[in-house]
């Protein structure tokens, strides 16, 4: 029952009846949404044709379709701005590539200069393109490039087998590293082999349809001064440990990446994992000489062909058979002034007995010599020269003319 008031006074506002305030509230229904949203979006300025094909063109370049801009049409015909990229995806590659690339920024790695001595922790090969290091121990690597990459790009770093057969396993650290607290950080996951050191945004990465592991950090503009910039890695578990890489060699692939994944270069090199890194550094590069001197000598006789043979076989029998003696065929020749007929005939007689000699000996047994023939020995006793012994040879003795 409504009170009763005075005709004569009007109540304030504020004391109107609920019955007539709720009927002055407005609903609005599913039509008028429509309306208002259709009249909002038209008063929306109409996008630039350029701008939206060069945004469309430069994010289709990506190869991330999930950054595409949607065709312009539908049922309201606007355009949506893409979002933020998300982080460049791990590599997808059931078998990574491990040929050198050095793309158009010329990517290349260069590692310091250390010795061999049993004190080095790391230490690189140039002969081997092999890095030696001991287990968490630190392994600098400088990133160097010709010209400065894409703002945003990342350096990645996989490790893959080097051998055929076991390049498709990924390569994980063995279960009792994996489970050991020492080296553990809080950061880096414990099942990766690759970590890296003094960097807070490295990310850590594991493929979802490879389940290969990866490590990348942001790629940083060398300092004033310098030319290259320094990315400190760590290997997790020594090359020979069971259940691991079990002494299978392994190949580190660090490659430069842009914002959306694309490839911009890549460098590979073995790594070994050892107890003395300078003592397997210094084997195995003379093991390395001496295949490759091997390799050459084998290679020379290949070209000389029957001629490398026929020595070779010559020399068997010359060890086999010391009787034997190669001859010389360089001779001496001397001039001798002699006066008289009669001397010049004899000596050339005797020059003529020798080279006879000289010529049986080669192929006469030692008891079945003459020294002299019994020619030249008549002659010598006609002409009244006397033949002396001395030490088993025949000596000639020439009386002087008394002319």
């Amino acid at each position: 029952m409504e009170p009763m008031l005075d005709p004569g006074l009007e109540p304030p506002l504020s004391q109107e009846s609920f019955s007539d305030f709720w009927s002055n509230i407005w609903y609005p229904t599913n039509a008028d949404s429509t309306a208002t949203e259709s009249q909002r979006l038209s008063s929306l300025p109409d996008p630039d044709p350029d701008l939206a094909l060069g945004l469309a063109l430069g994010l289709s370049g990506s190869g991330d379709p999930s950054l595409l801009l949607p065709q312009a049409g539908g049922s309201d015909g606007g355009w949506e701005l893409p979002g933020p990229a998300p982080e460049p995806p791990p590599t997808s590659s059931t078998v990574p590539s491990t040929e050198d690339y050095a793309g158009e920024h010329g990517f290349e790695l260069v590692f310091q200069q250390s010795g061999t001595a049993k004190s080095v922790t790391c230490t690189y090969s140039p002969e081997l393109n092999k890095l030696y290091c001991q287990l968490a121990k630190t392994c600098p690597v400088q990133i160097k490039t010709a010209s400065q990459p894409p703002p945003g790009s990342v350096v990645r770093a996989t490790a893959v087998y080097k051998k055929s057969e076991h390049v498709a396993e990924v390569v994980r650290r063995c279960p009792h590293h994996e489970r050991c607290e020492d080296n553990r950080d809080g950061v880096a996951p414990a099942r990766h082999l690759i970590r890296i050191e003094g960097n807070q945004q490295a990310h850590y990465y594991d493929d979802e349809n490879t389940k290969r592991q990866s490590v990348m950090v942001p790629y940083e503009t060398p300092q004033v001064g310098s030319d290259c910039t320094t990315v400190l890695y760590n290997f997790m578990c020594n090359s020979s440990c069971m259940g691991g890489m079990n002494r299978r060699p392994i190949l580190a692939i660090i490659t430069l990446e842009g914002r959306h994944g694309q490839l911009l270069g890549r460098r590979c090199f073995e790594v070994r994992v050892c107890a003395c890194p300078g003592r397997d550094r210094r084997t195995e590069e003379e093991n390395f000489r001496k295949k490759l001197a091997g390799r050459v000598l084998s290679g020379a006789g290949a070209l000389k062909g029957g001629r490398a043979k026929r020595a070779l076989q010559a020399t068997m029998e010359t060890a086999e058979n010391p009787k034997k003696r190669v001859v010389s065929t360089e001779k001496e020749v001397f001039l001798l002034e002699v006066r008289g007929r009669k001397r010049y005939m004899m000596l050339k007689e005797i020059n003529d007995a020798l080279e006879m000699v000289a010529a049986k000996q080669q192929g006469e047994p030692e008891s079945h010599r003459n020294p002299m023939p019994s020619r030249l020995l008549k002659t010598r006793k006609e002409s009244g020269d006397e033949l002396l012994p001395q030490s088993g040879k025949k000596l000639l003795v020439k009386e002087e003319d008394s002319e």
